[in-house]
């Protein structure tokens, strides 16, 4: 049998009327909720009576608890020579310039050819196993067809550090879109909660107050294009597809997002001439805290050739050079 570790904790009062799983969430924000019911359902979850099995059980506060969490299994995606675009490399961790189109982690339909295959060949095997067997190393994602900056860790300290900081929103998240039309105004904060969207469990939905994740975006428009706009997206929070659900909430989905929006007929037959056929989105940078030298380090990612392309077709004045940071 792997090597185990053990947490001990107590659940702070304010815990108390929340679920077992939801309570521990909060409590170790450095491991997913997913991570935490199926530790639960495990066996791996006891308090002073014994074993808890229910991760729906409603706690009281101030139990003291302790979590054995065995090491990770070998993970059963395979080792692939994939290109990576690796911007920064250390004992810790990396930072990957991610091409759109290309799949974070294994899953179905996707088994082979994902960063994380490549990132098992690029590091031998050498990342945090806290993501599972499937999500080796990844502290968080980007959509398959959006661009841009991701950090991977190699170690499980360094792994529990980072997430700390996304659990926290002190990573910095600023993306680039392009989006219908011209918002007004050119500048806002946008906040509304987000979940699962009943009645497609693949989409992303707006709800209301208490019923879903809190999600908080802050856009500026960079430049007016024909019919469409450049906009900066900074995250406050970082939640499955916010930006794109965001954004077409207040009437400006991005370009190419067919999933929250819909191209205006002006704009399609422009990015149809472009063979553009993703979302308009990319991650542009990414700044966080080390989790060996507590430096401050920032990334920045240049627009990619097709996002620059369709910059290009849209601007208003056409001697215009679309920016590309």
């Amino acid at each position: 049998m792997g090597a185990v570790k053990s947490i001990n904790l107590v659940l702070p009062a304010a815990s108390a009327g929340l679920r077992l799983d939801r309570a521990l969430a909060i409590a170790l924000p450095q491991h997913s909720r997913e991570r935490l019911k199926s530790l639960v359902g495990g066996g791996r979850v006891s308090g002073v009576a014994g074993v808890l099995w229910d991760p729906k059980l409603k706690v009281k506060g101030g139990e003291a608890l302790t979590l054995v969490i065995p090491e990770a299994a070998p993970s059963e995606a395979l080792a692939q020579d994939i290109p990576l675009a690796i911007i920064y490399e250390d004992e810790a961790l990396l930072v990957v310039d991610k091409p759109a189109g290309l799949v974070v982690h294994p899953a179905a339909g996707n088994l082979d050819g994902t960063m994380v295959n490549a990132l098992l060949h690029h590091c031998a095997g050498r990342l945090s196993g806290i993501g599972g067997v499937a999500r080796p190393g990844i502290v968080h994602r980007i959509d398959k067809d959006t661009s841009g900056l991701l950090v991977v860790a190699k170690t499980d300290t360094a792994h529990e550090y980072l997430s700390r900081q996304f659990a926290a929103h002190s990573v910095e998240r600023r993306y680039t879109a392009i989006v219908a039309g011209h918002p007004a105004p050119p500048a806002a904060r946008i906040e509304a909660a987000l979940a699962r969207s009943t009645a497609n469990r693949q989409k992303i939905a707006i709800v209301a107050d208490g019923r879903g994740k809190r999600a908080v975006t802050h856009f500026r428009t960079v430049r007016t294009l024909r019919s469409a706009a450049q906009v900066e997206c900074r995250l406050e929070t970082g939640r499955t597809h916010q930006i794109r659900v965001h954004m077409a909430s207040i009437g400006h989905a991005l370009l190419g997002d067919s999933t929250y929006g819909r191209t205006p007929g002006s704009l399609s037959g422009v990015m149809q001439a472009l063979g553009f056929a993703r979302q308009a989105l990319h991650a542009a940078t990414l700044g966080f805290v080390h989790p060996l030298t507590q430096e401050k380090l920032s990334f920045e990612s240049a627009l990619p050739a097709d996002i620059v392309e369709l910059i290009g077709r849209l601007s208003q004045n056409p001697s215009e050079t679309p920016e590309e940071k």
